[in-house]
């Protein structure tokens, strides 16, 4: 089968009503998996969701409510909590700074969240 034969036999294909079916399959595909892969509004601090929550109970325990600047401190807490865990997790590599930055948020958004459901209680 020579070259012509093929391009011929490939544009009668694309050019029939099943081959533009699959070039529609294809590009929907193709867009759905560009839209999923660079989602800008994906939360990618939510798979350490758990560590989160973890470090900022443990935050809440080892820093008295007192301290100066004591919502910092259990920010910090909190946030080298996850990033120990995320070091464990990856080889001792560090996260970047992109996500760090995501994490910080995540860690505050689960903290209003357990304070204001009552998951948060400095005693337990």
């Amino acid at each position: 089968m020579d070259n012509t034969t093929l391009i011929d036999s490939l544009s009668d294909l694309f050019n029939s009503g099943l081959g533009f079916a699959l070039i529609w399959a294809l590009l929907v595909g193709l867009f759905i998996w560009l839209s999923s892969a660079f989602n800008p509004f994906e939360e990618k601090w939510k798979q350490w969701e758990g560590s989160i929550i973890t470090g900022i109970k443990l935050a809440e325990k080892q820093i008295p409510d007192d301290t100066p600047n004591a919502g910092l401190a259990k920010l910090d807490a909190a946030l080298r909590f996850v990033l120990k865990a995320y070091a464990d997790a990856n080889n001792g590599k560090q996260p970047p700074t992109k996500l760090i930055g995501q994490i910080k948020q995540g860690i505050q958004i689960k903290h209003a969240d357990l304070d204001r459901y009552g998951g948060l209680s400095s005693k337990s």
